[in-house]
């Protein structure tokens, strides 16, 4: 018996929709907390559309990459996200001493974790964040932070 392609797709299409409910339904906990936002420094803005991105970290961090040292554990990394010029979520990294090990290592991004958080600042707890894991592993060279490179060329004015 041959099945039809047109079948075989629709399995397909159906599978995947599935596997894209499935990968929003798994959403965690982490120890990420929500910084104070007056202490960190906006050193670098993304564009891309209609997406603008103002990242932000301590000052520790800022020198601890221009001395070429390890970020330190209790930092927080926060992507501050627009869309259309309202502000639309936070996406904060933190670290933390050992934190690493609530993960698989094949998770792992070192002892970095990830949350999402409403522009109210309240948790995304739809938001699945082994995504944000799986990504930022591809970092791993650049303490798992996309605009670390940047840091070095900071001298007080956000880079673009």
């Amino acid at each position: 018996m041959k099945i039809p392609a047109f079948q075989i797709a629709l399995a397909g299409l159906s599978m995947a929709a599935v596997l894209a409910v499935g990968w929003q339904v798994h959403a965690e906990a982490t120890r990420v907390t929500f910084p104070q936002l007056d202490k960190l420094v906006h050193y670098t803005t993304v564009r891309r559309g209609n997406v603008m991105e103002h990242i932000m970290t301590t000052p520790e961090a800022i020198q601890a990459i221009k001395d070429r040292q390890p970020v330190p554990a209790g930092t927080h990394f926060v992507l501050v996200d627009h869309r259309d010029g309202k502000l639309f979520r936070y996406f904060v990294m933190e670290k933390g001493q050992g934190w690493g090990a609530d993960y698989d290592e094949r998770r792992r991004t070192g002892d970095w974790q990830f949350q999402w958080f409403w522009p109210d600042k309240t948790i995304n707890n739809a938001e699945n964040t082994a995504r944000c894991q799986s990504c930022h592993s591809s970092q791993s060279g650049a303490e798992y932070l996309f605009t670390g490179s940047r840091i070095p060329r900071f001298n007080g004015t956000p880079i673009e």
